[in-house]
């Protein structure tokens, strides 16, 4: 008896390798979800990674926007999804880092989600319309708003996104009070932007390029500590009188924490992959963001540090999500 036991045991060890081997690339096509609208920086990089990565594994990768509450909803229904790789999020750094320290989101980051990797970085492009408003420099845009407290209008991703923080992060610098507008992605803010509905965005280079190269909006900073190579004519917020001014956004790949090991490693591996492939890399620097590929720790480790540079920021200038 003890050695037909031992046999049926090692019989279905044996099946198990195979079975574990069968579940990447998922059964059924994976869905990556974007948490904001069809058109911004989110989407527009996460569709192109997804289509080499659909190339890669075999298997359909089709990205699926969940805008809303500044990205939070898609990572809520991240966490709270199947937990079988076939759900990936394009996460950022809002909802990772941000959001959790100012508002009630529905789920907890280092908790409820696990890191992939590293996926893109880039500067935020402060652009206006100068038809509309007037502004032409960056020494316009602060007279303006000293002149008028509160009445510059900054849009936003959403409240805890990175385009929010890095307003009020401004306004804080350079002792300006401005109005928060917030919306439900790049795309959406926009066309509002286009229209003279608000004064100024701190946008992401995929969202703004395009009217920038149209000469529809006016671009007058960028948040990075050097020119962006697609503005090179543009100077930065900290050479513009704001010293060591810099605020970088990100996304990032996570996924269920619920998800065996050995799935979110293999993930980590097609990621990396795809976000080293130079065609993909040279498409995502065309649009203005770096491709950033980590170890999964590499990222856990990230977004830790991330989480705790903006929680204090949060806490010390008392920012919410209003």
């Amino acid at each position: 008896m003890l050695r037909r036991t031992l046999l049926l045991s090692l019989a279905a060890a044996a099946m198990a390798g195979p079975a574990l081997a069968q579940t990447f690339p998922p059964a059924k096509p994976v869905t990556m979800y974007v948490g904001f609208a069809p058109g911004g920086a989110a989407d527009s990089s996460a569709r192109l990674i997804a289509k080499k990565l659909t190339e890669n594994i075999g298997q359909s990768v089709v990205v699926e926007n969940k805008p809303g509450a500044g990205g939070n909803i898609a990572h809520q229904l991240t966490a709270q999804g199947p937990a079988d790789g076939s759900v990936i999020l394009f996460g950022s750094i809002g909802p990772l880092t941000i959001a959790p320290h100012m508002l009630k989101v529905g789920y907890d980051p280092f908790k409820d989600l696990a890191p992939l990797s590293g996926g893109v970085q880039f500067a935020s492009i402060l652009v206006v319309n100068s038809q509309a408003s007037g502004i032409k420099t960056l020494a316009d845009f602060v007279a303006a708003a000293k002149k008028n407290p509160g009445g510059v209008t900054f849009a936003s991703t959403g409240p805890g996104s990175a385009s929010h923080l890095t307003g009020e992060l401004f306004a804080q610098r350079a002792g300006v009070e401005m109005t928060h507008v917030p919306y439900r992605g790049g795309s959406a803010a926009m066309p509002d932007l286009l229209a003279g509905r608000f004064t100024s965005y701190f946008a992401a280079p995929p969202t703004a390029l395009p009217q920038i190269e149209a000469g529809k909006i006016t671009p007058i900073a960028t948040t990075g500590l050097q020119r962006m190579r697609e503005l090179p004519n543009v100077p930065t917020v900290a050479e513009s009188g704001y010293a060591g001014f810099e605020a970088l956004n990100w996304y990032a790949f996570v996924a269920s924490a619920k998800t065996p090991k050995e799935i979110l490693d293999r993930w980590n591996v097609e990621i990396v992959k795809v976000l080293n492939d130079p065609a993909t890399k040279d498409q995502l620097l065309k649009h203005g963001v770096t491709p950033m590929p980590t170890t999964r720790e590499q990222f856990a480790e990230f977004m830790k540090k991330e989480s705790e540079q903006w929680g204090k920021i949060v806490r010390e200038k008392k920012i919410t999500g209003e």
